[in-house]
């Protein structure tokens, strides 16, 4: 089937979906395969649940005209992707960056979305399969698509560029993130400046962190390239104001105060300004829409809980958003502080060193009690209580109480460590 008449179907049944246990009436369902699964087995399944059509790969599995044989049903979702991305023809801003990537999509939607039909990438869904997933969730009367782009080796920022074609793009920041696949802090720079050298081949609008010298030094003396800046009058002039512990921003003699702990969340706020200024929405509308945003899914939250005060960052982890984390929480003034501090992943044959960095960091600060969890860091050398597993750390906790504290949770999505609220 030629993809000109499989996007003619999808028209007529406009969901994808890639899981059986998702699937809703007249849904299309993709057989992806994987090294543990095999979608095509599931079919079946997919068009008894509902779903109007099933993409399959593997011959043997066609069961009827409901099952469309192709020769790569990742490939083919892909494809799909792209073409429904130029037939409905919205402008695309393209998102990376190692830290900060999921929270400002959030806040460039919500101050878009206050003068303009979008789409945003949902949750993190960022990487071959969920950018297509995003590209796919676009209507015909989208008028902006937030495509946010994940990557843990080389060539993948480019590969999702051709896919999602942007307009626009911004990178958050670079950092010490997926070292394994990455291979250095340099390969990073590199891969998430894929964003760049397609941009920039294509003649397409960058937005820029003006005050970051690496990134300002990548485009150099490229036109079409619109920034901010805390200190260069040539790009719009944002004025950090406090970050304790919410965010604070002057701009255009407007004070705008976010929900969003931490210094590290005023480019994020900065990105969504100038996106916004640059699309015409009203200031009153984007200082609306960044106070109005409150962080979720375990990104920074505040939680409360048995008079304990708790900022929730258990989303994802790496040195540089850990140091930043344990930097700002440092600076806030309440008692009794106590760290939950989980492993790091991805960080190949930099983990035992970046580990300890971390470690070399706690300890000059002063937080009441620390708590390591996870293999890396029990191997770190340290003074402080050290458990290797979650399920070693569960059993000291159900034997001893602290009182109430002001807690920070950080940790790499793989520790899990939101299971602490449970335990406390």
């Amino acid at each position: 089937m030629t993809v000109e008449k499989l996007h003619s179907l999808f028209l007529e049944y406009p969901t994808v979906c890639t899981d059986t246990r998702k699937i809703t009436t007249g849904s299309i369902f993709f057989a992806l395969t994987g090294a543990n699964f095999n979608g095509n087995k599931f079919a079946q399944k997919a068009i008894q649940n509902g779903a109007a059509y099933a993409i399959i790969d593997q011959k043997e599995f066609k069961i009827s005209d409901k099952t469309i044989l192709v020769n790569d049903v990742l490939e083919t979702l892909q494809e799909l992707s792209t073409y429904h991305r130029q037939y409905c023809n919205p402008k695309i801003i393209a998102l990376t960056g190692s830290n900060g990537k999921t929270t400002t999509k959030e806040l460039i939607n919500a101050v878009l979305s206050k003068k303009y039909k979008t789409v945003a990438t949902i949750g993190n869904l960022n990487n071959h399969i969920g950018v297509p997933l995003t590209l796919l969730s676009i209507k015909q009367d989208t008028e902006i698509a937030i495509v946010e782009m994940g990557a843990n080796h080389l060539e993948e920022i480019a590969f999702l560029c051709t896919l999602s074609q942007p307009d626009f793009g911004y990178i958050t920041n670079f950092g010490k993130a997926h070292l394994e696949g990455f291979g250095s802090t340099e390969g990073v720079i590199k891969g998430k400046s894929e964003l760049y050298d397609y941009l920039i081949a294509n003649k397409k609008h960058i937005f820029l962190n003006a005050d970051d010298s690496v990134q300002k030094q990548k485009l150099g003396t490229y036109i079409q390239k619109i920034g901010y800046s805390t200190t260069d009058n040539t790009f719009y002039p944002i004025t950090f104001l406090d970050a304790n512990p919410f965010v604070s921003i002057q701009f255009e003699n407007t004070t705008i105060t976010s929900q969003l702990l931490g210094s590290y969340n005023f480019t994020n706020c900065c990105a969504a300004i100038l996106m916004g200024k640059y699309f015409n929405v009203p200031l009153k509308d984007i200082k609306n829409a960044l106070e109005a945003y409150s962080p979720t899914n375990n990104r920074s939250q505040i939680i409360t809980k048995n008079e304990h005060y708790i900022i929730l960052d258990a989303y994802n982890a790496n040195p540089s958003s850990v140091e930043a984390a344990l930097k700002n929480f440092h600076k806030i003034i309440r008692e009794n502080k106590v760290l939950f501090l989980g492993d790091m992943f991805e960080l190949g044959d930099y983990a035992n060193l970046e580990h300890q960095n971390i470690i070399d960091l706690i300890s000059t600060m002063a937080f009441e009690n620390v708590y390591l969890i996870g293999e890396h860091f029990y191997k770190t050398s340290s003074s402080y209580l050290k458990f290797k597993s979650f399920e070693d750390l569960e059993t000291y906790l159900q034997q001893n109480d602290f009182k109430k504290s002001t807690i920070l949770i950080k940790g790499s999505r793989g520790m899990a460590l939101e299971r602490i609220l449970d335990l406390l």
